[in-house]
């Protein structure tokens, strides 16, 4: 009887592991998603705010200004070099539906 219940805890422990891991990749590619939302949302602001300086120097200085905000505010993550590759990620896809396409084709390869 002993052993009947060990070789059914086994596979009871492993589907309820199997569960959790499927929760934590389902949570990571929801996360990386809203991450990918959000990285092209502050470069399309970025792009439109340069676009309304007339010259380069002020699109650096919006930059520097807006990185120290961010960095004072959340923390590590929002460097010039960050944002700047934000700026460029909305100018390399500026369509929205595109980069939803793409987010959708990502989860797919993830998934499978």
């Amino acid at each position: 009887m002993k052993n009947l219940t060990s070789v059914n805890n086994h596979g009871f422990t492993h589907e309820v592991m199997q569960l959790i891991h499927a929760a934590k990749q389902r949570a990571a590619i929801a996360v990386n998603a809203e991450l990918t939302l959000l990285y092209w949302q502050v470069g399309q602001r970025i792009r439109q705010e340069v676009l309304n300086g007339e010259r380069a120097d002020y699109g650096k200085q919006v930059i520097a200004n807006l990185s120290k905000a961010l960095t004072e505010q959340f923390g590590k993550g929002w460097g010039k070099t960050q944002l700047n590759y934000c700026a460029k990620f909305a100018e390399v896809f500026p369509n929205l539906e595109i980069l939803h396409a793409l987010r959708g084709q990502l989860i797919a390869l993830k998934l499978n």
